[in-house]
């Protein structure tokens, strides 16, 4: 099958300060990769590059097989940060709605466009929520109803970055919940903080500071994680008496889960 992401030897730079440095991996079609990795290290930018909201200098990158800028209608985006007036009196419905717009010749939403919405509010669970004004939900609410927006427009890839910053940690149990009910059906790649919440969820890890290392989570190894953040971090270690599914490997058995963290300290 055709990779959902593909990066060839790609490097890029914002001015004179290079981001990523000859960065190659690829993304199998309904997997789930966490991306992590310090501040700074290019993980929004490795999104925006596959959308193609911005062009290497070097290197090439294909989404489904084409360039980025003639495959992104397959893929739904949700952004770190969302900045709109807090006083424009937009519904929920109507913030779902724009994820449609891609779609349309014309300005109007049509019969199939708010189909579309509902369904996709539905499966976030917001379906209660259409009327509301969209400034009035909670932190959570307005993440689901943005995620909402991605999925309006029935994307076969789902790039999420940092789709839990600023929630609260019941807000984020619930979006990681979300987006692991999605990940059965849709290619997923997160850009996330939360180690910890990645390792719980991927199937895959793409470690990101200027260059990248893509593992299965299975064959993670901790000093990849410490190379990637240069310095000690907190660690997932394994029992045998608890397992999470890991869908990285087609047919597989449970695999052991993480069950206590504790600070590598060199040992």
């Amino acid at each position: 099958m055709t990779p959902a992401i593909e990066f060839h030897d790609v490097c890029f730079s914002y001015g004179d300060q290079e981001v990523l440095h000859r960065v190659c991996f690829s993304v199998e079609p309904t997997s789930f990769v966490g991306i992590v990795g310090p501040n700074g290290g290019g993980k929004t930018t490795l999104l925006r590059l596959a959308l193609g909201l911005e062009s290497p200098q070097k290197g090439r990158i294909a989404l489904f097989g084409q360039r980025p800028e003639h495959a992104r209608n397959r893929c739904g985006y949700v952004m770190q940060h969302m900045h709109y007036d807090e006083r424009f009196p937009a519904t929920v419905l109507e913030v779902v709605l724009m994820g449609r717009a891609g779609r349309r010749v014309w300005g109007v939403y049509g019969a199939s466009d708010r189909r579309a919405a509902l369904e996709a509010l539905e499966r976030v669970g917001m379906s209660g929520f259409v009327k509301r004004p969209f400034a009035t939900l909670s932190g959570g609410q307005q993440q689901r109803v943005l995620i909402s927006q991605a999925l309006a427009n029935e994307p076969e890839l789902l790039l999420l970055d940092e789709p839990t910053a600023n929630i609260d940690s019941e807000g984020e149990k619930t979006i990681h919940d979300l987006l692991n009910e999605l990940a059965q059906q849709l290619t997923v790649v997160m850009v996330s903080h939360n180690l910890n919440a990645v390792l719980g969820c991927a199937t895959h890890v793409l470690c990101v500071n200027k260059s990248v290392t893509m593992n299965r989570l299975d064959s993670l190894n901790p000093e990849t994680l410490k190379r990637t953040y240069g310095g000690d971090i907190a660690v997932v270690h394994h029992a045998l008496n608890c397992g999470v599914f890991d869908r990285s490997s087609k047919g597989s058995c449970p695999i052991p889960a993480a069950v206590e963290s504790r600070r590598e300290a060199g040992e």
